[in-house]
């Protein structure tokens, strides 16, 4: 059984690497520079939370912050249409994973339990196009119990739209709809907490 859960995870890290090496070819052809997903760990960026201090004019759209978090319209795993600014007045806890992700499965039981204890919303975007198959999904949120919604980021559109480079990275938003908090890298339940206590 962990024989072939390993053997499933290497094979999902192959396949990663070569749509990796695709896209890098296909944005060089293009002369587009696309955003490049990692595991947060993999790289020289740091993995522990960070805030971003550059903030800027009121009311601005960015992903810094203080900005106004850029509105997205995603459908959920059960094909529910749902919008960032569906949200506002709530706070918000928007976070881009997959299932491949060994630091986004580690964050999860916090996540479902911040969603539990606290009067949050959490948007978990799920960067479909990078998973072997979208049944996966599934079968991590019935694993886990997630009961916040799970949002299907088919081409990663909305990961592309937030420059996300590593997977986890986290946003904060409060209530306005201004990014209070951008986390790199997997979350515990207390820096959660920490962060949730200090928006508006």
């Amino acid at each position: 059984m962990k024989k072939g859960i390993l053997i499933g995870i290497v094979i999902a890290m192959l396949g990663w690497a070569v749509y990796d090496m695709l896209g890098d070819k296909e944005s060089s052809d293009n002369g587009e520079k696309e955003p490049q997903m990692r595991v947060a760990g993999d790289g020289p960026e740091e993995d522990t939370a960070v805030e971003n201090e550059a903030a800027s004019g009121e009311g601005e759209v960015g992903l810094e912050k203080g900005q106004k978090a850029p509105d997205f319209e995603l459908k959920t795993l059960e094909g529910e249409t749902v919008k960032l600014s569906d949200y506002r007045g709530k706070k918000v806890m928007i976070n881009f994973w997959a299932t491949w992700c060994p630091p986004c499965r580690a964050e999860m039981p916090d996540m479902q339990k911040f969603y539990e204890n606290e009067d949050i919303e959490i948007l978990a975007i799920n960067l479909t196009q990078t998973e072997s198959s979208r049944d996966d999904v599934g079968k991590f949120v019935d694993e886990f119990g997630l009961t916040f919604p799970v949002l299907m980021d088919e081409n990663v559109a909305v990961a592309n739209q937030y420059q996300i480079k590593p997977i986890p990275t986290s946003y904060f938003i409060d209530s306005e709809g201004y990014i209070q908090y951008v986390a790199l890298g997997a979350m515990n339940y207390d820096l959660m907490l920490q962060q949730y206590e200090q928006m508006d």
